[in-house]
């Protein structure tokens, strides 16, 4: 890393960006949905491109660590936090529709997306009503839901690759279950171009309620979560495998596994990462010994 401590880091970030907030030893707790998280030694809120692009090669060139943070929703910190600059790219959320294509920057949530795109009645996010990330964190990791994906509706993505802003079409992306080019090579995700359909806005907006009213009915929205905490392993379902070990209300610290569905790991009572961590391998191991199989973590476990 380049010899600079965080406050000439700092300053330094200050001098070149031009639309950004930054902030110095700023808790992640504030800005993830566990409610759990370290703190970032240097914490950035782009206001536009091009103070990404002068980030990414800042960085690169001098050797600085860069983490990109979204809407914080199925992303657990570690309780040491971040080292080196972190991005949080909320402040880029604009959502802009042209005929049926809907364009959004990177940190505008999905199920905004998703209604705006109801109100345009354009039909083909009705899935993401409930999906609570960013749109670079549903591209990051092709988000899905009840049978759709964002594979089905991407038309092409603008990225930071190599430090360059570049358009690239979706069929390049190599978008697969809970994967793609994004995470693979590092891009970093400025917007999404989504073809849609026109669409039938009474019956979308049923569709959507309904997924709305399922997503309330299952999931432990009263307590801070990262959501999904696992893949689902081929041939079976995470949550039913979890549940047939009987860990249900399984417990370390505050991090319990919830009763109400066992896919999803709750911060029951002010959890550290640490507690959550140890009931990640404590499920993994009691499902591996059981029925033999790895479960595979969904949630991105990041920091020192």
């Amino acid at each position: 890393m380049l010899n600079m401590n965080k406050e000439k880091l700092f300053n330094h970030l200050q001098a070149i960006l031009k639309e950004s907030i930054i902030k110095k030893d700023e808790p992640l707790k504030n800005y993830t949905y566990t409610k759990i998280g370290g703190p970032a030694d240097i914490l950035v809120f782009p206001k536009c491109y091009g103070d990404i692009e002068t980030i990414y090669t800042f960085t690169r060139d001098n050797s600085i660590p860069l983490t990109t943070l979204g809407n914080g929703s199925n992303v657990l910190i570690t309780d040491n936090g971040i080292r080196g600059v972190v991005l949080n790219l909320t402040k880029l959320n604009k959502i802009e529709t042209d005929n049926d294509i809907v364009t959004a920057q990177c940190g505008a949530r999905i199920i905004d997306v998703s209604y705006q795109a109801l109100e345009s009645r354009l039909t083909g996010l009705e899935f993401a009503c409930g999906i609570p990330g960013s749109v670079g964190g549903a591209l990051y990791m092709n988000a899905g839901a009840y049978g759709g994906e964002i594979a089905d509706v991407l038309a092409s993505a603008l990225v930071i690759k190599e430090g360059k802003v570049t358009k690239i079409p979706a069929a390049e992306l190599n978008l697969s279950y809970r994967h793609s080019a994004v995470e693979e090579k590092g891009f970093i995700v400025l917007a999404a171009h989504f073809q849609l359909q026109p669409g039938d806005y009474t019956a979308m907006k049923a569709k959507m309620d309904e997924l709305t009213y399922l997503r309330e009915s299952k999931q432990p929205l009263e307590y801070p979560s990262c959501g999904s905490v696992f893949k689902r392993p081929p041939g079976y379902f995470a949550g039913k495998l979890i549940q047939d070990s009987k860990l249900q209300g399984f417990n370390i610290g505050g991090a319990e596994v919830s009763t109400k569905h066992a896919g999803f790991i709750v911060n029951k009572d002010r959890a550290t990462a640490s507690d959550y961590v140890a009931v990640i391998r404590h499920v993994q191991k009691t499902v591996k010994e059981n029925f033999g199989v790895d479960l595979e973590t969904e949630v991105r476990i990041i920091g020192d």
